[in-house]
């Protein structure tokens, strides 16, 4: 039964006032037949909070007696506390763009030798659902026996996390007094999101990038699919309720797959891998150098978004995190829907047998470090030289090169190899039926385009940017080391 794989502690709990003897007892197995009335004529309104497994009466130690006298009645706030619990920010301030949502430095941050809060979003405001089996959500919304859990639990809990977490936040949406009723204005409708899932097929062929268009209409088919065979005309009025068509369950997917968080948790004893939707801190955006990173506190049970240790953040400036470290622009394109002409970690896939000396490159662009962790080393550079960033950085990682000790470059065989390596580049540029001056200006006459549309051109303009400015990288490496 579908019922079977929640734990205990996914069941509401009451709590009950304390008497003046300190005799109480517990109620959360409601669901199981045990409700032993409590014995005090100091009653509190229950409070449904989501709590761990108690445990059992039988092991507890017997209640001290206290003189009535000397014990006073808890403030009923006080059983608030820890449960129901809002989201805390500090020194920040949330402001729209023209691109959604972004979270700004409300005052200037000087660098401490520790990371910094400037966010602290409790469990009870997320949803959240574990990756692999037993799978477990949070918040407990969903009543034992709802049909939902039959969907779910028709789900791969490693592939399908973005079904499942789809299902819960339409589910949220629909309940009564969800946070998640109030939070979902602020999310983008299906004509402001740039997911390539709300992509039409007019919108996937300006990617010019076949592979791409391929997986997403996979996602597509897979999403549509999903709905098809759960959403029939025989379902419950309670499900069907959800996502009455599929552009909505479709929509449901493309905020889960864009806003996921996928962070380590220990809640009581159990780490767990947890797909998480994290209200406020999903407005943060990316960057490849970001000044702001996501922490669990196990001990209250909330995220915490922390300044980087050592970080200066002006007012005014935007407070980023990365999203996926060492991925693509297609992984981007394909889970978040942007792409960037300066990602770091981007490539050129070269076919030939041409080869640059690596240290001779490295060393003209001033790149430290190793291949998986270059970055450009600012001291050693000069004053207004602007032109290393990602795409530079990518292109130290992604050329090919060699490197053989102390044994110097060759003058001729090096200059040999970047006219092949630039005619490489030039070629794939030819491949694609525009030119990146084209697309700049195809964006620039359509302002009110079709987010998806928008989102496919940038990304293609995004790709050949960066191509060129690989060449314009090689033809100042020759300048400045053979010339």
């Amino acid at each position: 039964m579908a019922a079977s794989f929640v734990p205990l502690h996914h069941v509401s709990g009451c709590f009950t006032y304390a008497c003046p003897e300190r005799e109480y007892r517990r109620t959360h197995f409601h669901s199981h037949g045990w409700s032993p009335a409590p014995a005090t004529k100091y009653r509190l309104r229950p409070i449904n909070a989501s709590v761990g497994t108690p445990s059992f009466p039988l092991f507890q130690p017997t209640p001290v007696q206290e003189s009535p006298s000397q014990l006073e009645p808890a403030d009923p706030d006080f059983y608030k506390i820890g449960y129901v619990r809002s989201m805390r920010a500090y020194g920040i301030e949330f402001k729209e763009g023209p691109d959604g949502f972004g979270v700004y430095a409300s005052k200037d941050v000087e660098p401490l030798r520790r990371a910094r809060v400037i966010m602290e979003i409790p469990l009870e405001l997320m949803l959240t659902i574990r990756q692999k089996l037993p799978w477990m959500f949070f918040p407990d919304i969903v009543p034992l026996g709802h049909p939902i859990f039959d969907i779910i639990n028709s789900t791969n809990p490693e592939t399908d996390w973005d079904l499942r977490l789809a299902c819960l936040l339409l589910y949220a949406f629909d309940k009564e007094d969800n946070f998640w009723q109030l939070y979902g204005d602020f999310l983008p409708s299906a004509d402001e999101c740039t997911s390539l899932l709300l992509a039409t097929e007019d919108d996937l062929s300006q990617l010019q990038d076949p592979d791409l268009v391929s997986t997403m209409k996979n996602q597509q088919l897979r999403a549509l699919e999903f709905w098809e065979k759960n959403w029939h005309s025989g379902v419950p009025l309670k499900i069907k309720r959800l996502a009455r068509d599929p552009e909505r369950f479709i929509w449901a997917v493309s905020i889960a797959q864009s806003r996921c968080i996928n962070m380590q948790v220990r809640i009581g004893a159990l780490v767990q891998d947890a797909n998480m939707l994290i209200p406020y801190a999903d407005m943060l955006n990316h960057s490849f150098q970001p000044n702001c990173f996501l922490h669990w506190r196990f001990k209250d049970r909330m995220v915490e978004v922390m300044i980087n240790a050592g970080q200066r953040i002006r007012k005014g400036e935007e407070m980023t995190i990365n999203y996926m470290n060492g991925q693509q622009n297609q992984m981007l394109m394909q889970r978040y829907g942007f792409s960037s002409s300066v990602n770091p970690w981007d490539s050129i896939p070269f076919s030939g047998n041409a080869h640059v000396h690596l240290d001779s490159f490295l060393s003209v662009f001033n790149i430290s470090g190793l291949p998986g962790e270059y970055y450009h080393n600012s001291q050693l550079a000069d004053k207004g030289d602007n032109f290393v960033d990602g795409a530079v950085i990518a292109a130290a990682r992604t050329l090919p090169t060699w490197s053989d000790g102390d044994v110097p470059l060759i003058p001729s065989m090096e200059r040999k190899a970047v006219k092949e390596l630039q005619e490489e580049c030039q070629q794939i540029l030819a491949q694609f039926p525009t030119t990146s001056a084209q697309d700049q200006k195809l964006l620039e006459s359509m302002p009110e385009a079709r987010r998806t549309l928008e989102t496919a051109i940038k990304y293609r303009l995004h790709r050949k940017l960066f191509i060129e400015k690989v060449i314009e990288a090689l033809d100042i490496y020759q300048e400045r080391i053979l010339f």
